[in-house]
């Protein structure tokens, strides 16, 4: 199922068409007339793609968009504006904008950047699930294999491990068998690769 389709915009008539619009042609979609409405609703909404308008009274679109990725929210974001201009264009684009686009709003246009954002979560999505898996795989690891798998992981070879922990070549060899066999892999750069994504911040 597509991720939902979440609609901020002050303006009545153009929250009640746009949400025709995307429900005819499958989107899930729930609208705000708000940024204190959206904020307020959002620690229960799963990941979606967002609709801003720019100008909103209190909280424009803009310091909307600041405030969600202050807070760890990247959700993609199509901002659209009656009121547009280069530097406001700017500015989403830099709060990380996947969309600028102008009232009226071409229903095509709209369409395609909402499934752009949606194929974006998707993707964000099953790069978080692997990692998840990583991570997990990681934590299987005894702590003298952590230990093993964070030298690799930093270049050493055997010897050099076997120096670094005070234990023989033999006993490094013996370890490293048995991270290969918990990741699945005794390849030194895959090893590297599944160590770096474990310790990265999502």
């Amino acid at each position: 199922m597509s991720p939902p389709v979440y609609l901020v915009d002050d303006d009545r008539a153009v929250r009640d068409a746009l949400c025709l619009l995307l429900s005819t042609v499958g989107i899930d979609v729930r609208s705000f007339p708000g940024p204190e409405e959206f904020l307020q609703a959002l620690p229960a909404l799963e990941p979606g793609c967002l609709i801003l308008d720019i100008r909103m009274p209190v909280i424009s679109g803009l310091k909307l968009q600041e405030r969600l990725a202050g807070s760890g929210v990247d959700w993609p974001t199509v901002v659209i504006s009656g009121h547009g201009d280069i530097e406001a264009c700017r500015k989403a684009f830099r709060n990380g904008a996947i969309d600028f686009l102008s009232k009226p709003v071409d229903e095509q246009d709209l369409i395609d950047a909402i499934q752009k954002g949606q194929t974006a979560l998707g993707k964000a999505a099953a790069k978080q699930a692997e990692r998840e898996e990583t991570r997990a795989l990681i934590a299987g690891l005894t702590p003298r294999e952590h230990e093993v798998l964070s030298l690799v992981a930093r270049g050493f070879a055997t010897r050099d491990i076997a120096t670094a922990l005070a234990v023989s070549p033999r006993t490094v060899e013996s370890h490293r068998a048995a991270i290969g066999a918990k990741l699945g892999t005794t390849s030194p750069a895959e090893m590297t690769r599944l160590w770096i994504e474990a310790e990265d911040t999502p």
